[in-house]
């Protein structure tokens, strides 16, 4: 089989199982409440602070394991580490459904945190197969397959769900495994043995990571702007439902309908403009483009004052989809082929961290300026404060990236 078609399996390999990852946790959202409800025989409310911890286990297992995972796929291979993460899911969506008390959803978010941590090795082997003039375009991917996995996920689990809340976690696991499977039977090794590295455990983990980093400066300073790049992002997660019941007084299905949109949107810019507009701009201008309509979409939403207003500015923030890959492709040429896994796991882990400082930063912002006794009532203080950080991103980058704003496209 020949270089370029065993590269193209690969690629769709990587976006099936991003998708499907993302799958899985989209069929989920709907029912969990259910599960929780179930398993602990308390309301809503309380129900809500056990999904909040869960979501605390999973991020800080992401924040530990990532650069584990990256710096374990440098030595032994992309192919094995992607396998067994695709395995672990599986696991943890059967342990999930199966779950007779909340102490077994723990346990499944714990796994679930560590194999999620495979995102850093999906990027890696982009990196490996990818000539670097296309690496921004093929890391566009990742961020498709999540877009799509957003818009399927929902209102998939919402069907399955009305058949049993534990089904759809049982459809999860099915469909991790078979993805296991299939990438058992067509995935090669991207990592020749001749580029492998030893394992060494003091690198393995995040702070070990960053310190390895360290010895390139420019890859350091742009971990920086990763970092208040997924800060930013969060306050979609964390305040865009609550801000939009309070403003808007969205129901649920207008909520819904908007997510589908923006995932929609989200997949469009990954999967396609970033084909069409980092070519020909090239990576440097597309992570100020970018991060431009980032600022302005979040800036946009806090300002808005109907519905369609929002959606045109949902518009708008899509494009910050640009810079991630852009920022990915620009990093991963500073740093060898053997430390790649590396990479992407110490950026795998500063994304968790800051996904587990985000949600009681912003959601305390918004609590902090819709009180009743705010000095300024403004619910959009969060989405602000998100904007000012992808300008804060944009200096930074600016300080950080050695080659000029107008340089040639790479």
């Amino acid at each position: 089989m020949d270089q370029p078609q065993t590269s193209r399996y690969a690629l769709i390999f990587i976006f099936v199982t991003i998708f499907i990852d993302t799958v899985g946790l989209g069929i989920i959202i709907p029912v969990t409440p259910k599960i929780i409800e179930q398993l602990t025989h308390e309301g809503l409310s309380e129900a809500a602070r056990y999904g909040g911890w869960l979501m605390f286990v999973f991020s800080a297992m992401q924040f530990l394991c990532a650069p584990l995972i990256g710096n374990l796929s440098d030595r032994y291979g992309r192919r094995p580490v992607l396998i067994l993460s695709l395995l672990a899911i599986g696991v943890d969506y059967a342990i999930t459904g199966l779950a007779p008390t909340i102490a077994w959803l723990f346990v499944g978010r714990f796994l679930s945190g560590i194999a999620g941590a495979s995102y850093s090795t999906a990027n890696a082997y982009i990196a490996d197969v990818t000539p670097p003039e296309k690496r921004a375009q093929n890391f566009g991917l990742v961020g498709a397959a999540f877009g799509l996995g957003f818009i399927a996920g929902p209102a998939l689990g919402g069907i399955v769900g009305e058949y049993g809340a534990r089904l759809p976690f049982f459809v999860s696991a099915g469909l991790a495994f078979l993805n296991a499977l299939y990438g058992f039977l067509v995935l090669r090794e991207s990592l020749p043995k001749t580029q492998r590295r030893k394992f060494e455990l003091w690198r393995a983990n995040p702070v070990g990571a960053l310190e390895a980093l360290s010895r390139y400066p420019a890859i350091f300073g742009l971990c920086g702007v990763t970092v208040l790049m997924r800060l930013a992002h969060d306050a979609n997660p964390s305040i865009y439902s609550y801000y939009t019941i309070l403003k808007f007084h969205w129901t649920p299905a207008q909520l819904g309908y908007s997510l589908m949109a923006l995932g929609a949107m989200t997949t469009l810019v990954f999967g396609l403009l970033t084909r069409l507009i980092i070519p020909r701009i090239g990576e440097v201008r597309a992570v100020y483009l970018g991060l431009a309509c980032g600022a302005l979409g979040f800036f946009g939403y806090a300002f808005a004052t109907e519905t369609w207003m929002f959606y045109a500015w949902m518009t708008v923030w899509s494009f910050m989809g640009l810079a991630g890959p852009a920022l990915s492709a620009i990093m991963s040429r500073h740093v060898p082929a053997t430390e790649q896994g590396e990479l992407q796991g110490a950026l795998a882990s500063m994304g968790s961290l800051t996904s587990i400082i985000a949600p009681p930063l912003l959601t305390n912002i918004f609590g902090y300026f819709t009180r009743a006794a705010a000095p300024l009532y403004f619910p959009g203080a969060a989405f602000c404060a998100a904007g000012v950080c992808l300008l804060v991103a944009a200096l930074l980058f600016a300080r950080t990236r050695p080659q000029p704003i107008f340089s040639p496209a790479e």
